[in-house]
């Protein structure tokens, strides 16, 4: 026997054994026979049922050998022929999870353990590398019916598997196990054990798995009442809710408020607890058929209701719904908008209270006070909500990680995010050069962060406007966690320009290097980070403020930028700003401001609301003496500030309520198949007295204010067009970014997409919001190259001193 075959004697280290292996076949076919590779995966592979799906691969292919995740990502060793292995590695290709992302697979030669079967083993967690973490997914067709079916888990509502569930919003620590959770203290019960270790089951190694007998449990608290039972808690809900009551409920990454979206006065009420006046409330649909009914939606717009991220989705509202079953939401949801903010259940609470109410659309607001965090805490919540709200729902899991409902709208066929939290953190953004140790400290309003490992930057949840103090809180609660969580230690950040914002001031105070980015660099850098664009390009970044190179306030710029340095080619021509800070509240005075630029002291005689209410201002004069001597009146080429006076002046918006409320309701008037534009002056600095002097003309002669709404659009896209067409000429340069919160407004995006559509090659943020919430990544990216730049320029002088 030993003539005619191979044989192979070793001593196995691992299990201190000597080893004879003596294969019973011939020596021609030994090779190809029976061979080991080592696969390692990279990517979002925790979390999402990826052991389980490798397991069950290696039993489909008849191999051998065993998984495990480690901080680096997932190690597969197989063992078997050629021709299995290679059907193994492309099905672990082309089959993944539905919710996984592959980033790498390699595949490496490896010596033969002759396993005799294919094992999960235990987690590593030795390496400072780490792995993705998978953002919560929404529960998954699959368990809704185990929720209807299986007896142990009959109307349990944390019911989960290995393609749903919480993630982030309850991991501590990597790997992604269960004693790393917040499901910890939830021993499973002996049915729930034999699923998690049953590779035929869908819970195989699910880390959250439980149910009825073992899991967590919701609780309703109705004015010192202890409500339990999940059909009792249904039943209660719904009678509050039909009664026109509000309820704070316990959801994913945080507490929501919750009325009937058809019930005016319960809305209203709403807005009270919230203390919010006019902004927009989103609200949640039992079903896709309910929203196409309430709104119209595109099959573009469905495809990301529905998928297992769940945002809410911007969708524009119908006036008069469909009739089946939709009724009629409350003008005191969006008071004054076209839009609404719209999405599906993503808890299986969601489903079964659905069940009971009678209208199919309910508000879902985050269960916060104004601009603070939204609450995560069941005590808190109760402290907070329990003497506005009617009841407070809570379960006894806690949440680790806070995280808003994520918000999104489609554009351009694209989907494009306005809000990254829930349902997409912490899923990074890979990068083409190394980032880590870096730390962006993002801006100041649509507060996030960012951290950098390795080639990737993880952008934080939503955080908020750091000048709430328990915002700020979270925010330096929320640099530690990440960093611990992504084994990240920080040693230098990246900061914004403007020295007031808290987030440069944290960076400051860090003890650490720093860099600081201009804001609309930073803007344009981060698009460029997202599509991997090294070659300068064309900026075009209109925002409501950002701090200049030369100490005025930035917004309406066209920059030539590579991630390293930037030009201001051209911009909007400065406006002062009559009471600083004020400006951006009380539109008015912008509108004030651009009157006096244009027409001087004549602009007194005009018959618009923003000249009516100057007028009757106890400090009207003195506003314009401060514009003439320079007192408190800060210049501004903001393009957000442009949008605010356009506002003002056509009487549209003399308040800002909240943030950008008057370009969003000058954005919802416009009127439809309008093609004219109003003339303005282009050059290095472009100047709209033209259009003003147009606007008031057709103010004068009675045009209709959906009509000059278009028309301002129109200007901003011809000025785009014409601004880059200069700029290709003068850089050749091919490649242009479109960024900015202004970028947000679905027409004015669309219509410079389409514009520019064959003129260059055209980059807008998709999987990043263009708003301040994406500048984070931005100011890594510069950071970055700037090192990356010093070390070349140091290298180059060590060499040259060399040579001499």
């Amino acid at each position: 026997l030993l003539n005619t075959c191979y044989y192979i004697i070793y001593f196995d280290s691992d299990s201190n054994r000597l080893i004879i292996h003596i294969p019973l076949f011939n020596n021609r076919f030994m090779q190809s026979a029976y061979q080991a590779r080592q696969i390692i995966v990279e990517g979002l592979v925790q979390g999402v049922g990826f052991r389980p799906f490798v397991y069950r691969l290696a039993h489909e292919h008849g191999l051998n050998g065993w998984v495990r995740n480690t901080a680096e990502g997932l190690i597969i060793h197989i063992e078997g022929s050629e021709k299995q292995i290679n059907g193994f590695a492309k099905a672990l290709r082309l089959r993944p999870p539905g919710a996984s992302v592959i980033r790498s697979v390699k595949i490496i030669t490896s010596r033969p353990r002759f396993c005799e079967t294919f094992q999960i083993q235990k987690s590593e967690s030795g390496s400072d590398r780490i792995t993705q973490i998978s953002p919560d997914i929404a529960v998954c067709e699959a368990c809704l019916q185990d929720m209807e079916s299986q007896t142990h888990r009959l109307d349990y509502p944390f019911i989960n598997c290995t393609h749903c569930g919480p993630r982030f919003t309850i991991i501590r620590d990597l790997p992604y196990d269960r004693q790393n959770t917040t499901m910890d203290p939830f021993q499973m019960c002996e049915t729930c054990r034999t699923e998690y270790e049953s590779i035929a089951d869908r819970r195989f190694h699910a880390q959250p798995v439980a149910c009825r007998q073992c899991g967590p449990e919701y609780t309703l608290l109705v004015r010192g009442q202890k409500i339990t039972g999940i059909q009792h808690i249904l039943e209660q809900c719904s009678k509050i809710i039909a009664q026109g009551g509000t309820i704070a409920i316990k959801g994913m990454g945080g507490f929501h408020l919750m009325c009937d979206a058809e019930n005016r006065a319960a809305v209203r009420r709403l807005r009270n607890i919230k203390k919010r006046d006019g902004k927009p409330f989103a609200v949640m649909v039992r079903d896709i058929e309910t929203a196409g009914r309430l709104a119209d939606l595109s099959d573009q717009e469905a495809g990301l209701m529905k998928s297992w991220r769940r945002p809410v989705v911007l969708l524009k509202q119908r006036r008069s719904p469909l009739p089946e079953k939709a009724g009629r939401l409350s003008p005191e949801l969006n008071p004054g908008m076209a839009t609404i903010g719209v999405m599906l259940p993503y808890m299986p609470f969601h489903h079964l209270l659905f069940r009971e109410l009678a209208t199919p659309v309910v508000v879902m607001t985050s269960g916060n006070l104004s601009d603070e965090p939204i609450v995560i805490d069941n005590e808190q919540a109760l402290d907070t909500f329990g003497d506005v709200t009617d009841a407070v729902l809570v379960y006894n899991r806690d949440i680790r990680n806070r995280a808003d409902d994520s918000v999104a709208f489609v554009a351009g066929g694209n989907p494009r995010m306005i809000r990254r939290s829930r349902g997409y953190v912490p899923e990074p953004v890979r990068l083409s050069f190394p980032v880590e140790g870096l730390l962006g400290a993002g801006a100041e309003l649509n507060h996030c962060f960012a951290v950098g490992k390795g080639r990737d930057v993880l952008l934080s949840q939503h955080i908020g406007d750091l000048k709430d103090p328990p915002t700020h809180a979270f925010f330096e609660e929320s640099v530690s966690r990440l960093s611990k969580l992504f084994r990240s230690d920080p040693s230098h950040v990246a900061c914004d320009m403007h020295p007031d914002y808290l987030s440069t001031r944290y960076a400051l105070r860090s003890g650490l290097p720093v860099t600081r980015v201009q804001h609309h660099h930073a803007h344009v850098a981060a698009c460029m980070a997202e599509f991997h664009l090294t070659k300068p390009v064309t900026g075009v970044c209109f925002d409501g403020t950002g701090l200049g190179s030369d100490g005025h306030i930035w917004g309406g710029e066209f920059l030539h930028a590579d991630l390293n340095t930037f030009t201001r080619h051209s911009h909007f021509d400065y406006l002062p700003l009559p009471g600083g800070d004020k400006a951006a509240k009380e539109t008015w005075r912008t509108a004030i401001s651009i009157l006096y630029q244009t027409f001087g002291g004549e602009f007194r005689e005009l018959n618009l609301p923003a000249v009516e209410h100057w007028r009757v201002h106890p400090d009207a004069e003195l506003i314009l003496q401060a514009i003439d001597r320079e007192l408190n009146t800060p210049l501004s080429s903001a393009a957000g500030r442009l949008f605010d006076a356009v506002a003002a002046i056509t009487g549209v918006c003399l308040y800002n309520s909240f943030h950008a409320e008057a370009p969003m309701r000058l954005e919802t008037l416009i009127a439809d198949n309008v093609t004219e534009e109003y003339p303005f002056d282009a050059g290095k600095t472009i100047r709209f007295s033209a259009t003003i002097r147009a606007i008031i003309h057709d103010i004068g002669n009675r045009v209709p204010v959906p009509v000059i709404s278009a028309k301002f659009h129109n200007t901003l896209v011809s000025v785009i067009f014409l601004v880059t067409q200069q700029m290709k000429s003068h850089y050749g340069t091919d490649d242009v970014v479109l960024t900015g919160g202004v970028f947000q407004n679905r027409y004015l995006l669309e219509k410079t997409e389409q514009r520019l559509n064959n003129l260059c090659n055209l980059y807008s943020p998709k999987r990043i919001p263009c708003n301040d919430a994406g500048i984070a990544l931005g100011q890594i990216a510069v950071a970055a190259q700037k090192a990356q730049a010093t070390e070349k320029k140091d290298c180059e002088t060590l060499v040259e001193g060399e040579k001499l």
